[in-house]
C-alpha cells in the first residue's frame, strides 16, 4: 500500500505521515529532507542556489547527510524551497522518490508533490493544511526550541513566502492531486489530526475495493 501525504510546511504532514506509517507497519520518507540536504550542499559547497546547475551539482550528496540534524535548521529550510524550483533537481531526485514508493509491501511518502507526480497511483492520498498563521505559531515554537531568535512576524513571512515559491512554481507545484482528501490540521490536535488521516485512509481504501469488486 501506497500513501501519499503532502502539504504546505508546517501543515503537519510530515507527523501524520510518520504516524500513518507506524500505523501500518510501512516504511516513511520525508522527500523534503532530499531537498534539504541538496541545499545544505550548496551552502557546504559555496554554490548559488538560485542557479540550477549548480543545484542540480549539488544533488549527488552523500546519503549520511540525510541524518545531518543541519538539514531541521530554518535557513535550509528557505533554501530548500529556492533550490526545490528548478526542473533539474526535481528530475534527479524523481527516480530515488519513485523507487522508495514503488518497493514491495509499499510506503508513506509526504511532500509536496507525492500525490501529483512520485505516486500518482498511491492507495490514499491526502493533503494536509492550516491557515498560514497557525503553521507560523507551530513553526516560530519549533524554532524557539532549538534556540532561534527568529520573530514570529519573520516566520510568518518566510511560511507565505514559502507559499509563493511552492504552488508557482513551473515543476510539480504545490497542489492538492484531483482525487486526494483535505485535511485541515488548523484546529485539531495531533492526536485528533492522525485519527482523521486514518479514517481517511481506510475509507480511500475501502472506496478502491469496492471499486474493483
Amino acid at each position: 500500500m501506497i500513501i501519499a501525504v503532502d502539504g504546505p510546511a508546517a501543515s503537519g504532514k510530515g507527523t501524520i505521515a510518520k504516524a500513518l506509517a507506524r500505523h501500518y507497519h510501512l516504511p516513511h520518507l520525508d522527500t523534503g529532507l532530499l531537498y534539504r540536504a541538496v541545499a545544505a550542499t550548496v551552502e557546504r559547497l559555496g554554490l548559488d542556489p538560485t542557479k540550477e546547475a549548480d543545484a542540480v551539482a549539488a544533488c549527488d550528496f552523500d546519503e549520511l547527510t540525510l541524518a545531518d540534524p543541519v538539514l531541521r535548521d530554518g535557513e535550509i529550510g528557505k533554501l530548500a524551497s529556492v533550490v526545490s524550483a528548478h526542473p533539474l533537481v526535481r528530475a534527479a531526485l524523481l527516480r530515488r522518490q519513485k523507487r522508495f514508493a514503488h518497493q514491495e509491501g509499499g510506503a508513506v511518502l509526504d511532500g509536496r508533490d507525492i500525490g501529483t507526480v512520485i505516486a500518482p497511483d498511491a492507495d490514499a492520498k491526502l493533503f494536509v493544511k492550516a491557515t498560514p498563521t497557525i503553521r507560523a505559531r507551530r513553526r516560530h515554537a519549533e524554532l524557539r526550541s532549538h534556540g532561534s531568535t527568529q520573530s514570529f512576524d519573520q516566520v510568518l513571512a518566510d511560511i507565505r513566502a514559502r507559499d509563493e515559491r511552492d504552488s508557482t512554481r513551473s515543476a510539480a507545484p504545490l497542489v492538492a492531486a484531483p482525487d486526494a482528501v483535505v485535511l485541515d490540521t488548523s484546529f485539531l490536535s495531533i492526536e485528533a489530526s492522525v485519527r482523521k488521516a486514518i479514517d481517511i485512509v481506510e475509507e480511500q481504501r475501502a472506496r478502491k475495493a469496492a471499486a474493483r469488486a
